[in-house]
């Protein structure tokens, strides 16, 4: 009916490595050539879904654990979902994997800690270097590098448009939607910004 099979596609990455900024870049590309999509990020489950949870490794499994549930449930109903996460857990990655039945495209934004810190507009690297921050992933929790992604970006050395390039080029290989239709779509607005 949607024209689209259902996926949850996964960002990871270190806090600042651009995984909200490309989730949301990615949705407003995909809504452009009519794919029904929903981004879940850390505003909109931390104040609803999760906002019991703290980040005690115990807590952060949970929290992974209920935005895997939650994803696999919408890309189920057709959507393509946009998770952008830390997720700094290999184990509860690969749990969300299972959780989406095959559905499921992990991208990790390759970003060293030293870039990620560098762009820090909040300063939380610099509070966890200090001591303020407990468990801060990077600094004083690990975070543990797919070993396998679907995607890898470096959001360093590639701009946003070309990262969310080759994530759709990526969906289109897997045949999450209909690209003949996506031709016709590009033909006929080429046609009417003639």
């Amino acid at each position: 009916m949607l024209g689209q099979k259902g996926a949850v596609i996964w960002l990871t990455g270190l806090s600042g490595s651009g995984k909200s900024t490309l989730a949301y870049a990615l949705e407003r590309r995909l809504i452009e050539i009519g794919q029904l999509t929903f981004a879940l990020d850390g505003d909109n489950v931390r104040m609803g879904l999760c906002k019991d949870l703290g980040f005690r490794p115990e807590d952060r499994n949970e929290n992974i654990r209920r935005i895997g549930e939650v994803a696999a449930l919408f890309a189920e109903a057709g959507l393509l979902v946009l998770t952008s996460f830390i997720s700094p857990y290999r184990a509860d990655r690969i749990a969300a994997k299972a959780t989406s039945k095959g559905n499921f495209i992990e991208v990790y934004l390759d970003v060293s800690v030293d870039v990620c810190e560098k762009r820090d507009p909040k300063g939380l690297y610099k509070k966890a270097r200090a001591g303020e921050i407990q468990n801060f992933t990077g600094v004083s929790a690990p975070y543990e590098e797919p070993a396998n992604p679907d995607v890898r970006v470096n959001t360093e050395e590639l701009t946003v448009d070309q990262c969310v390039d080759k994530i759709v080029a990526h969906l289109k290989e897997r045949g999450q939607f209909d690209v003949s239709d996506l031709r016709k779509e590009a033909e006929q607005e080429k046609a009417q910004n003639s």
